[in-house]
């Protein structure tokens, strides 16, 4: 990150909030914070935000790192992230580590509570078929995660010690800063390597045997997922508290997210279902019935009525053979079948006769004879309009690339005459 060195002016606040002076001792600073604190405290009826500002000045102060920033460049740095940034912990944290808990009564911490850390949520896609949310179907899932070790349950040690990093100060990052001009630094934050982030170290000879320090061990895990009818592409199921367990962190959830795989046949748009069918144009004029496989195996009869003529791009509804409604499965949406009509290439003259005597007469011409011998005479062609467009687009566009090159062409031969 980059940015330009505050003013040295800001550097003063935070001893002025725990009535220090700047060259006060780490033991100074301690003694100054416990005794405003127990005034402050929210529990005692002290002033919430004060009481947030002593915490976060403290937090600042009692780190030797965060303290020379602060001193060097102010409280702004420490705002833009220099030092793992200024109020990053809870100040109810900061307060019990002094007390073991609190000290008002209850012995258990503030009324408020301490805040657990909570572990990342896992996030697993799902491939589902239409016909597994048409119909519910359960799957067995084996999943590998991370779970607290039974032997030295989550300590990392045989005998239960562990050490502060000193590295980090036990905070798990390290902060290193590069002066880049007469006001410019950069700061870069990364995991402390000699305790990978933890803040803590453990002995070699120590350590457990079953997890080798970890604190954790992997476990296989078989879940079954239940996907009731109904359900909708990009739906979440969710296994609360089944992620990677770690020490002092409230486990994530498990989620799995369903995506729905394409049909051949049907499309599904919310609880309803869409089917393609095309008919000829003797089933369209004359009538028809077609069996349809539905998503379930069950076969439907779909008939016109007698003497009905369906016309191309018509939609016909089906009540309650569309998809099951979520939590609601005896209930569901329609189905819909899109028809589209197949007209014959070309007719034998005899055909058209016999079509003529049944079909309604032709538009008769407002025009005399005399009138039509003098009108001129035209060729229709077959043609494909998409590949046309294209095709007339492609030739714009040499057209244009052309005429791009005899301007720009005959813009330099200027410019040399002119010269």
């Amino acid at each position: 990150m980059f940015g330009r060195a505050p003013k040295k002016s800001d550097s003063t606040r935070y001893y002025e909030i725990l009535g220090v002076s700047k060259s006060a001792s780490p033991e100074d600073l301690k003694k100054a914070y416990k005794k405003a604190a127990i005034k402050n405290h929210p529990d005692k009826g002290g002033d919430p935000e004060k009481f947030k500002e002593l915490a976060q000045a403290y937090e600042v102060l009692s780190d030797p790192e965060k303290r020379e920033i602060y001193d060097q460049y102010g409280e702004d740095a420490l705002k833009e992230g220099m030092g793992g940034g200024a109020g990053a912990h809870d100040p109810f944290d900061i307060f019990s580590s002094f007390f073991g808990g609190n000290p008002f009564g209850g012995g258990g911490g503030s009324s408020r509570g301490r805040r657990q850390r909570r572990g990342e949520d896992v996030i697993h896609p799902l491939k589902v078929s239409l016909e597994e949310l048409y119909s519910g179907i359960s799957k067995k899932l084996s999943l590998s995660r991370n779970v607290i070790c039974s032997k030295c349950n989550g300590k990392g040690s045989k005998s239960g010690a562990s050490m502060k990093c000193h590295g980090c100060q036990g905070s798990g990052i390290k902060v290193s800063i590069r002066q880049l001009g007469p006001s410019m630094i950069q700061q870069m934050q990364h995991a402390c390597n000699e305790c990978k982030g933890t803040g803590e170290t453990i002995n070699d000879k120590d350590r457990c045997p079953q997890c080798k320090g970890e604190k954790v061990v992997q476990e296989k895990k078989v879940l079954e997922v239940i996907v009731e009818k109904g359900m909708q592409n990009g739906q979440k199921i969710t296994f609360p508290g089944e992620a990677d367990e770690a020490p002092d962190t409230a486990t994530g959830d498990i989620v799995f997210v369903l995506q729905q795989k394409e049909h051949a046949k049907f499309k599904r748009k919310g609880d309803d279902l869409f089917f393609e069918h095309t008919l000829s144009l003797t089933e369209a004029l004359c009538g028809f019935h077609f069996v349809l496989s539905h998503l379930d195996g069950r076969q439907l009869l779909i008939k016109s009525q007698p003497g009905e003529v369906v016309k191309p791009d018509s939609f016909k509804a089906i009540n309650d053979e569309g998809m099951p409604i979520y939590q609601r499965p005896f209930m569901r949406g329609k189905l819909y079948i899109h028809f589209t009509v197949e007209f014959p290439d070309s007719l034998l003259p005899e055909q058209c006769k016999a079509l003529e005597g049944v079909l309604p007469p032709r538009t008769s011409s407002q025009l005399t004879d005399m009138e039509l011998d003098e009108c001129e005479e035209t060729t229709l062609h077959d043609v494909n309009i998409e590949e046309e467009m294209r095709r007339k687009q492609a030739q714009a566009q040499e057209a244009y690339e052309e005429d791009d090159d005899i301007h720009g062409g005959g813009a330099q031969r200027v410019q040399c005459a002119q010269q």
